[in-house]
């Protein structure tokens, strides 16, 4: 890829979306600039991804997982620390070459500020409680996800997880050159 440099082609969502700020940081970890290609969503994306149209697209697992465990297109990398589940073959991006290279998905949950206290403690405890749920854990599997622990399910946990990720994204964008439109 660093030969081909911008002859490779990356698929995102665009601008300022997870998939662009995906393939930012992967050009970083592998020292090349790649021509990204703008869509208006992810479907549209996987389908040039699965008709060969695209070089690589950077996407929640959710998505191709099922095109990957059909081979319809490859899984290259895990962009985690550890494999997923339900796709034991693809190796995690640090096993494939590219350590530097560490995206994860993560989802929050929010409330206005303000809320009383005993409300978000009722939110987090209910949140923490599905998060243990054998049908929610299932679920999630399947959709090549896992629950985070209960220690991470805090409104604190959140908070300092929200400072690391504008740190972590903030130099991405910054050079990137990236600014508001």
């Amino acid at each position: 890829m660093r030969a081909q440099g911008d002859k490779i082609t990356y698929a995102n969502v665009g601008l300022g979306s997870a998939s662009h700020l995906c393939g930012l940081m992967f050009m970083s970890a592998i020292e090349a600039k790649l021509t990204p290609i703008y869509y208006k969503g992810g479907g549209p994306a996987l389908n040039d991804i699965i008709a060969g149209h695209i070089d690589v697209y950077c996407d929640p697992a959710t998505g191709p997982t099922p095109h990957i465990q059909a081979g319809t297109i490859t899984g290259y990398a895990i962009t985690s620390k550890k494999r997923v589940a339900t796709l034991p073959n693809v190796p995690t991006s640090a096993e494939a070459g590219v350590p530097a290279f560490d995206v994860t998905t993560w989802y929050g949950m929010y409330a206005p500020r303000n809320t009383p206290k005993p409300i978000v403690d009722a939110l987090v405890d209910a949140l923490q409680k599905a998060l243990k749920d054998p049908t929610v854990i299932s679920r999630f599997a399947e959709l090549s996800m896992e629950p985070v622990a209960e220690e991470r399910a805090t409104p604190a946990a959140l908070e300092h997880l929200l400072k690391a990720e504008v740190v972590k994204w903030g130099r991405i964008i910054k050079d990137a050159g990236i600014t508001p439109q």
